[in-house]
């Protein structure tokens, strides 16, 4: 009996576990809660700028998202370059670990504030904008925690910041 190729157990690959298995449940919450910790400075900020100011929603949006990137990525590259890495690796690693979760969390926050009626106009004196705001990044986290976990799971996302702790 001869065996194809396929029978075969699985091989590494760079950057990539030779048998992925699922992330624990707590590892992805702790990264999910990790990347959206830098989400909600960034996407808070940005909000309370935006309406504080008068920039319309679109643009408060787009400041929030921008906000939410930089500090996203500087929480993460605060970790890695205390563990050693020159800025421009921390960079790259902070890029791989954070970019697709940072990206779903500011669809998802963002549209939760954008279709909340009055949300956006309430102004930050208003208890409206600030449950909508806990309220959208409530729900950014829940979506973004299972794409986490299986990031993780196959040696992407936070795997890539716990392989340089581990």
């Amino acid at each position: 009996m001869t065996t194809s190729s396929h029978d075969h157990a699985p091989r590494a690959h760079a950057g990539h576990p030779a048998d992925p298995r699922p992330a624990s449940w707590a590892m992805a919450a702790s990264a999910t809660l990790h990347c959206l910790t830098g989400c909600a400075i960034g996407e808070v900020l940005g909000m309370v700028i935006g309406t504080s100011v008068g920039l319309s929603d679109w643009a408060t949006v787009a400041l929030a998202v921008a906000l939410a990137f930089v500090f996203g990525y500087a929480l993460t590259m605060r970790g890695v370059l205390r563990a050693g890495l020159p800025f421009r690796r921390a960079l790259q690693v902070a890029l791989a670990a954070d970019t697709i979760s940072i990206a779903v969390m500011e669809v998802v926050d963002n549209a939760v504030m954008l279709t909340v009626p009055g949300a956006m106009e309430a102004g930050i004196s208003g208890a409206l904008f600030w449950l909508a705001l806990a309220g959208a990044l409530a729900v950014a986290f829940v979506v973004t925690l299972p794409i986490n976990r299986w990031m993780i799971s196959r040696g992407r996302g936070h795997a890539v910041v716990h392989q340089l702790h581990g």
